[in-house]
Order: structure tokens, then sequence, then C-alpha cells
């Protein structure tokens, strides 16, 4: 072997004694071990019966949480507080988790045995053999009272001190991985830990889209209000303006603040978010920045459910928004109505002469509107269509209708 190879070969066999994690390990290797020695001392006989106690006491429901808890702390530190940590910290709820904890007990005490034997025995062997090579007698293991002294005992002493931890390493890293197979999650578990996972992305995809739909649609309307001041020279018409992007900027700041707080606090409910009730807001903001609206508003919006109402309005805004982005002030025709089962609004704008298209570069507005109607199982198509640029949605009332495809369907682009 190359010299250069040995130290890092010797690094390798020390690396786990570095490690905080063993000690740990080992710290929870001898956390029985107290229930043992009482045992042994009251009743040292009777030592089978602490093993027949364990299996009622692995039977409660409330020991796997505990168990869980002092296992992910010393075994997994890493793991601990992690949504998908490799051990489960929650009361048994089958018949199936309980007798898994049941034999875990069992397998602790078995651990907490070695594991004492071990860090006792080691070091007292090392010195009952240094005792043997200097030519004495063993006085703590009586066991070893026939064996002759002789010199060779003392280089063979350092064997139990090199052993010793090494075992102990091993025994740490094979409960690591039982408690793994007998307190890990169940199928029901990892199922529940699942679907909180999807839930809290889909909800950060939600405020993503609050964030999009807030900030763009003040944004928008504050440069077109700016602008048309700009150009106007008119001292009244700027201070409208004026007084118009004062009012959006303040809206937009309250919609900030709502979402962040949301995000800070989660299961806050989300009725303070806007509904189709206050559509009107939307519609005079864009009639303020220089655009005609006509707007058509039948049916009764005040009874539609509370997530197809306020998903409705980012609908609609998000709507507004592209065409006062993309096509300036220009006359807009919108329509909100229900009709039968579902909720269907419609905004068409003009299409600016340099294009026969959709005006703009490609964004994540209209992606970010289908993903809300196909979220609430309806459907969004947007497109030029008669020279004009077109966007309708069609919103189940129940949420949970399938998309119909429509006959006159505009070609769907995804610029927003």
């Amino acid at each position: 072997m190359p010299a250069s190879s040995r130290p890092t070969r010797f690094r390798w066999l020390l690396r786990p004694l570095a490690r905080p994690v063993t000690y740990t390990r080992w710290l929870h290797l001898c956390v029985p071990a107290g229930a043992i020695t009482l045992w042994m001392v009251f009743a040292p006989r009777e030592l089978y019966l602490l093993g027949v106690m364990a299996v009622p006491v692995g039977l409660i429901p409330a020991v796997r949480l505990g168990e869980g808890i002092q296992a992910q702390v010393l075994l997994v530190p890493d793991e601990r507080g992690r949504p998908d940590a490799t051990i489960a910290v929650a009361p048994a709820t089958t018949w199936q988790d309980r007798w898994r904890t049941a034999l875990w007990l069992e397998a602790r005490l078995v651990f907490a045995a070695m594991a004492g034997m071990t860090t006792a025995w080691g070091p007292m062997l090392t010195i009952e053999l240094l005792r043997l090579g200097i030519g004495g007698a063993p006085v703590t293991i009586p066991a070893l009272g026939t064996w002759q002294p002789h010199w060779w005992w003392t280089p063979l002493a350092a064997l139990p001190g090199v052993g010793s931890p090494v075992l102990l390493v091993a025994l740490g890293h094979f409960a690591t991985r039982l408690a793994r197979m007998l307190l890990g999650p169940s199928p029901a578990e990892r199922l529940h830990l699942l679907e909180e996972r999807t839930e809290q992305l889909l909800e950060r995809n939600r405020m993503a889209r609050e964030l999009h739909d807030t900030i763009g649609h003040a944004l928008t309307l504050a440069v077109l209000q700016a602008g048309a001041a700009r150009a106007a020279g008119d001292p009244a018409f700027t201070e409208r303006a004026l007084a118009a992007i004062e009012e959006v900027g303040r809206s937009a700041l309250d919609d900030l603040d709502r979402v962040l707080l949301i995000l800070r606090e989660n299961g806050r409910p989300s009725s303070g978010r806007p509904s189709l009730s206050e559509a009107d807001r939307l519609l005079e903001a864009a009639r303020s920045s220089g655009s005609t609206v006509d707007a058509e508003l039948s049916g009764p919006l005040g009874q539609v459910p509370g997530p197809i109402s306020r998903e409705g309005y980012r609908i609609l805004q998000e709507a507004l928004t592209n065409v006062l982005r993309h096509a300036g002030p220009v006359p807009i025709r919108v329509r909100v109505a229900m009709v039968g089962p579902q909720l269907e609004l419609e905004v068409a704008n003009p299409l600016p002469r340099r294009s026969s298209s959709a005006p703009g570069r490609g964004g994540s507005g209209l992606r970010g509107l289908r993903e809300r109607a196909a979220l609430l199982g309806g459907e969004a198509q947007a497109g030029p269509s008669h020279g004009e640029w077109q966007m309708r949605v069609r919103l189940p009332l129940d949420g949970a209708a399938a998309p119909r495809d429509s006959q006159e369907r505009p070609t769907d682009l995804s610029v927003g």
C-alpha cells in the first residue's frame, strides 16, 4: 500500500468518531439501560418480565409518538422537523403501527443491553488485560482469574479499546435502520404528507398569481395614466390622472399587504379577497385610464359561490390588464353573466393596426388565467376573432364540471 493512501484510510476509520450523531445514537442506545439496571437490582431472576411488559406498553398509541420524537432527535437529528423525515412523529392509528412499536421496544431493550455491555465491559477488559500483562491478577472480572499472567496480554489490551467504538457505531447504524423500518411513516401517513405538500405548492402557485394580477394591474394603469397626463397638457386632466394613480397604488399596496399576511399566517381565511361584487372598481379603473368600457353585468352575481366569484374577479382583472398593456386605452366590451349552471366572462377589444393577432410578447398572464379556470373545472379561450381580441371564460358554479368545447373557439394563444 502506498504511504500516501494510509492517512486517507486512517481518516476514514476515524470519521464516524468525529460525527456528533455517533454520540447521540449512543445516548439513544443507553436510555433503556437505566430501566434494565433498576430491574436487575430488584428482580434479577425475572429480567425476562421486562421484555414481556414492553409488549402492552408498545400497544399504547401515544408511545409511538414518544418513541418517534426520541428517535428523530437522537438517531436522525438532521431530519428533525422535515416533512420527508424517515421516522414518523405521530401516535399509532392502526394495529399494525402498534405492533411495530411493540417490536421496536423489544429491539431497544436488546440494543441497550449490548450497548451497556460494550460501554462498561470494554474499558474494564482493557484494564484487566493490562494487569495480566504486568503480572497482576484480575480484580473487576473474576472470570479472568484462571488466566495466567504473561507479557503478551499487554498488546491484546488494545483490542477492546478499539473494538468497543466500532461496535457502538455499528449498533447505532443498525438501530437507525430498524427505527426507519418500524417507526417510519405508514402508507396512510405518506399519503397525508404528500397531500399536504401538494396543497402547499398549490397555495404558493395561487399566491404567485395573486401578486402577478394585483401588481401587474396597478403598474399598467399607473403607466397609462402617467402617459396620458403627460400627453394631454391639461392641468385638470393631470390632476384626475394623479388621483387615479394614487388610488390604484393604494389598492395595490392593500392587496400586497394582504397576500404577504397570508404567506406569513398559514390557514388565514381567504374571505378578504375581492369578488365579482367589486367588479365596478376594475371597470372604473379601466375607464380612468382613457378606455371606453361597455359593461354588461347580468344575473344574480351576488349568489356566485365564493371561490368562483373571487377567481372570476382575478380573471376579469387579468383580462383588462392585458388589454391596457398591449392595446392601450381602446374601447373595451365586457360581459359577465350567469348562464344556467355556469358563469361566463367575456372581454373584447379591437386589434391594434400593427398586428392581426395578439399584440405584445409572450408572458404568463393568459397562462395563469387558463390555470385558474382549469382548477375550477372551467375553460378559458383567448385569441383574435373578427377583428377583435376576445377572451372568453366559462366557470361551472359547482367548480367541478368538466370544460366543454365550443363550436366557435378563437385561437388559443399564450400571450399575456
